[in-house]
C-alpha cells in the first residue's frame, strides 16, 4: 500500500536534501536529515556516520562533480518508519569529461519529532 501523498513528498524531499548537503559538502545539513546512527552501503563498502560525507568531500577535492536525481520513487510508510526505492539518474564529471551514471538506490527513514531522517542508504550502480 502506498504512503499518503503528503508523507511521500516529505520522504522524497528528505532524500533530495541529503543530495543538496552532499553536493555542498555541508555536514550541518547532512546531520539535519540523517539519524545519529546513520550508515550507508555504497561503492562496495559500509560507511558509518560522517564517513560517506568525508569520502564525497575527498572526491570533490580531487575535482569530481556529482549530479544526483531521484526518479521513479516508490515510498512506503509504516508508522514511524519509511522506505524509498528510486533510480538515481545523474552524472560524474572530472578532468576527463562527464559520464552519465544510473544508480539503483534505497533508503530507510525514521520519523523523529515529525521530521523524516535517513537511517540507512544502499546504492549500487545499475547495469549498463
Amino acid at each position: 500500500m502506498a504512503a499518503p501523498v503528503g508523507e511521500q513528498v516529505k520522504v522524497i524531499d528528505t532524500v533530495k536534501a541529503v543530495f543538496v548537503a552532499a553536493t555542498a559538502d555541508d555536514l550541518a545539513k547532512f546531520h539535519a536529515v540523517t539519524t545519529a546512527d546513520f550508515y550507508a552501503y555504497d561503492n562496495g563498502m559500509r560507511f558509518d556516520g560522517d564517513a560517506l560525507m568525508q569520502a564525497i568531500q575527498k572526491q570533490h577535492a580531487a575535482g569530481y562533480v556529482y549530479e544526483w536525481n531521484v526518479t521513479q520513487p516508490e515510498v512506503h510508510v509504516a508508522g514511524n518508519v519509511a522506505w524509498i526505492t528510486y533510480i538515481n539518474k545523474g552524472s560524474v564529471k572530472n578532468a576527463s569529461g562527464t559520464q552519465q551514471v544510473t544508480w539503483l538506490e534505497s533508503m530507510v527513514l525514521e520519523n523523529k519529532g515529525g521530521k523524516w531522517k535517513i537511517h540507512f542508504v544502499h546504492s549500487t550502480r545499475a547495469a549498463q
